[in-house]
Order: C-alpha cells, then sequence, then structure tokens
C-alpha cells in the first residue's frame, strides 16, 4: 500500500505562507497551514464576517506539506532548502507516515443522519432512513453550506417545522444547499423561492432540490427577490453584518402578520441585529444551542 510522509514545521504567522510555497517549489505534493496550539488553551479560532478584519493567520502556525516516501533520504535538505531566508535558525521538524485510504469512505462515515425532531431527519444518499416514517430529506454535504449538521442549520430547521402550515409561500433567503428551502416544501410550503449571490450554492441547491422531488414548489435563482414580493415566512440564515445591513430588504419581503427567522448570529450579537431591524419587525430570541441564536419576529399588520 502506498505510503506518504507529513512533514510539520512551526513557523511564525509571517513566515508561514512563504514557507509553504517554498516547499512546494521544493517537492511537496501539497501545503496546509494550521493553529500550532490546536487542541490547547491557546487555541485560536478565528471567525470573520464581511466588514470585519480578521488576523490573517495564527501567531504559531503549523505548515505542514506532504512528500513522496522515496523523498525520506532529502527530506532534511529540502525543508532546510524552503527555509532558507524566511525562518532565521534552520527549523526542526517531525515526519509521519500518512498510508493510502479509501477517503471517500472514510468522509462518509463522518455524517450520519441527523435528527431535527420527529418529525424531520437529515439523510445522507449512502445511509438508510432511520425513520422511514419521517419526513426524510436527502442531503449530502457539499461546497454549499447547510447539511442540518450546523446549530444554526438545525435552529431554522426546527423553527420551520413548527412554523410552516399547508399552502404557505416561504423565502429562504441565502439559501446555501437549499436544505431550508427544501424542508420547507417537505413540511407543506407549496410556494418556496431561495435566493443565493453564490453560482455554486444556486447550482447545488437546485440539484438537492430535483433530488428530493420538489421542485414543482420550489424555485432557486441567483438574483434578488422580485420586487414587492411578500412570503408568509422568510427566513435567513447567514451572518450577523449581512442581516443588519440588509434589515430593510429581507424585513420588506415579510408579508404583513407574516414570520421570521433569523440566524448565523453568536449570542453576544443578538442584541445587535435587534436594534437593526427594530424600525421593521421586532424581533426576539427564539432558540439557542451552543453559542448561536436564532432571531424570530411577526411584521406588524400596519
Amino acid at each position: 500500500m502506498p505510503v506518504w510522509l507529513s512533514v510539520a514545521v512551526e513557523a511564525p504567522a509571517e513566515s508561514a505562507e512563504a514557507l509553504s510555497e517554498a516547499l512546494m517549489e521544493t517537492g511537496a505534493l501539497s501545503v496546509s497551514i494550521e493553529d500550532a496550539d490546536a487542541g490547547t488553551k491557546a487555541e485560536t479560532p478565528q471567525f470573520g464576517e464581511p466588514g470585519q478584519a480578521v488576523a490573517k493567520l495564527w501567531a504559531r502556525c503549523r505548515v505542514i506539506a506532504l512528500f513522496d516516501s522515496a523523498d525520506r533520504p532529502a527530506l532534511a535538505a529540502r525543508v532546510a532548502r524552503a527555509a532558507a531566508g524566511i525562518i532565521a535558525a534552520p527549523p526542526s521538524f517531525t515526519v509521519e507516515e500518512v498510508a493510502e485510504q479509501d477517503w471517500v469512505r472514510i468522509v462518509q462515515s463522518q455524517f450520519d443522519p441527523i435528527r431535527i425532531t420527529d418529525r424531520l431527519w437529515i439523510v445522507p444518499s449512502w445511509h438508510k432512513a432511520p425513520e422511514p416514517g419521517a419526513i426524510n430529506i436527502e442531503l449530502d454535504p457539499g461546497m454549499a453550506f447547510g447539511t442540518g449538521s450546523h446549530p444554526t442549520t438545525r435552529l431554522c430547521l426546527e423553527w420551520l417545522c413548527k412554523t410552516v402550515r399547508p399552502g404557505a409561500s416561504v423565502l429562504d433567503f441565502g439559501c446555501g444547499s437549499g436544505i431550508l428551502a427544501i424542508a420547507a416544501a417537505r413540511l407543506g410550503a407549496t410556494s418556496v423561492l431561495g435566493v443565493d449571490i453564490d453560482e455554486r450554492a444556486v447550482e447545488a441547491a437546485r440539484e438537492n432540490v430535483a433530488r428530493n422531488g420538489v421542485s414543482s414548489m420550489v424555485c432557486v435563482q441567483h438574483s434578488g427577490v422580485p420586487f414587492e414580493t411578500t412570503f408568509d415566512l422568510v427566513v435567513a440564515n447567514i451572518l450577523t453584518n449581512p442581516l443588519c445591513v440588509l434589515a430593510p430588504a429581507i424585513a420588506a419581503r415579510v408579508a404583513p402578520g407574516g414570520q421570521v427567522a433569523l440566524s448565523g448570529v453568536l449570542e453576544q450579537q443578538a442584541a445587535q441585529v435587534i436594534d437593526a431591524w427594530a424600525a421593521w419587525i421586532p424581533l426576539e430570541i427564539g432558540g439557542v444551542q451552543e453559542e448561536w441564536v436564532r432571531l424570530e419576529g411577526i411584521r406588524p399588520l400596519s
């Protein structure tokens, strides 16, 4: 069975990218950069949103390069050559063997069916539905956000389970994989629109809509919402900054007396979003999972 060599070198943030490029030039098959303090109290999660400055890399980085096993005798020389002029002293490094594996099977094993409620499950295509009598949405992990595993997606799915009524119209603003739009249709909505600015997400959502047999009820488009069109229910699982900036545009899509649910919001950001929406729809926290919240509101009749 083929074996590769994983070489890990620690580097300061200002040198990590240059070292990565130099390792590729010396024959590395691939290179990645990780937090050298991952798994310790010093680990530094990185979160970012449009309009927010984010640290480009961690203070202490681990550069991991993958080499062919035939390169073992030359590894020390290659690492030293790559680091020359980038890191002051010749760096120490570790080497681990990486055996060839069935990566498809390994990835699939990480995704099991997800129970949202007794009524609704998200089931990858390689699994049998645990509850055949429930609403089972077939969805595989892909490039577009939304598999049901993230707290913000689950919060929105739970909201749809309790609010969708037969014949309802629903807008999924920032639809990603289309999971919320599909769920709305399977729960009884007869007119569902999903919109996203990412063309790849739109393509993925359309494929998922077709796979789940709801193409007659769900339309997915790469554009805004038709002017003056309103919906009984609007759900937006995006990020705090765009939820604030787009508050008047999204609120205007909610029919008078209609309901809205917003997620992608951390608990400490909830007040910011509530304030941004106050002029159009009063919001309150309707659900919390881990550090994420779902904000809910009803558009006044007048």
